[in-house]
């Protein structure tokens, strides 16, 4: 009797349990069973099948190049690909105006294209919801500066305003970044922002204040968990937008500079080449289209099973 009284009064692991460390266990489950759900859309397990490919393509990019991207050779200039007249299986998929071999040149704008978009979307994730979970759970003051603010900024159309940007602190990689997330981070706050006001009135989180936990862990482990799959979901989307943005500030000459292969920088260097040298435009803009249409396939995928009016179907 005295061990059966013990074992009742000894508190249950569950309850006993780090709140960081149950987050995580949380955040961890709901996450694997997210993705577990993907088998039912067969469009977003190709479109994320697609990415992969990608992915590793830009990791191993500097194994897979039959050549080197900024290597130019003018008696080569113009090369079809090989499966058009004057073809030649040493640059499969031709070559641009200077002699570049355009495969080579394509594989490494895929790092650019991929870096540049997961920086800026990851980079508006972390501004975004850090900023629009303190103004969601503690409104006041704040939260209607920065709303006023959001709001100012999307008085701007996207591009319009990483242009004005870009013009302002000059092409390169890292300019180009902190135009894409000056203004990439409001959507994520909006959405955040939405999120923790609906979810600050439901019963566990009045039952963490009830037992003291502080602000910020009731924030990072109560709330949180709770709405990272919509962060996701974003998140998908932007990334597939982030990488148009960039292509179009490469084409218009305020991105990543050449030589540094870049697909808009790429697109815009053989329009003028378009009736004799087709491929050189339109090969780089193929795999851009190919990108972007999987993130988005994807990302409609998950938003989708994140939809609580389609799982009741």
């Amino acid at each position: 009797m005295d061990k059966k009284i013990e074992s009742c009064l000894v508190p249950s692991p569950a309850v006993t349990m780090n709140p960081s460390l149950r987050a995580l266990k949380l955040l961890a489950h709901n996450t694997l069973s997210f993705f577990s759900q993907l088998r039912k859309q067969p469009s977003a397990l190709l479109g994320l099948l697609i990415i992969a490919v990608y992915v590793m393509i830009a990791i191993f990019a500097p194994l897979l190049a039959p050549h080197s991207p900024i290597q130019d050779n003018l008696d080569s200039r113009m090369l079809p690909p090989f499966w058009l007249e004057g073809g030649s299986s040493a640059h499969l998929l031709g070559t641009d105006q200077l002699g570049m071999d355009l495969l080579s040149r394509i594989i490494y704008g895929t790092r650019v294209s991929l870096l540049v978009g997961i920086l800026a979307v990851g980079i508006s994730i972390l501004v975004g919801a850090a900023l629009g979970m303190i103004a969601g759970y503690f409104r006041g003051a704040f939260d209607q500066l920065l709303s006023r603010f959001a709001e100012l900024l999307l008085a701007f159309p996207f591009l319009i305003f990483a242009i004005g940007m870009m013009s302002i602190m000059g092409p390169g990689l890292g300019n180009l970044i902190l135009a894409l997330t000056f203004k990439g981070w409001v959507e994520f706050f909006r959405l955040v922002r939405a999120e923790v006001m609906s979810e600050k009135t439901k019963e566990y989180v009045e039952a963490a204040r009830a037992l003291g936990v502080s602000h910020l862990r009731t924030l990072i482990s109560e709330i949180l968990p709770n709405i990272v799959h919509s962060l996701l979901v974003l998140g998908t989307l932007r990334l597939g937008f982030m990488i148009i943005m960039e292509a179009s500030l490469s084409f218009l000459g305020l991105g990543i500079q050449p030589p540094t292969p870049a697909w808009g920088s790429m697109i815009n260097s053989g329009r003028d080449y378009m009736m004799n040298a087709w491929w050189i435009s339109t090969l780089p803009g193929i795999a851009l289209l190919i990108l972007v249409l999987s993130i988005n396939l994807f990302g409609e995928g998950l938003r989708d099973l994140s939809d609580p009016r389609l799982k009741r179907r």
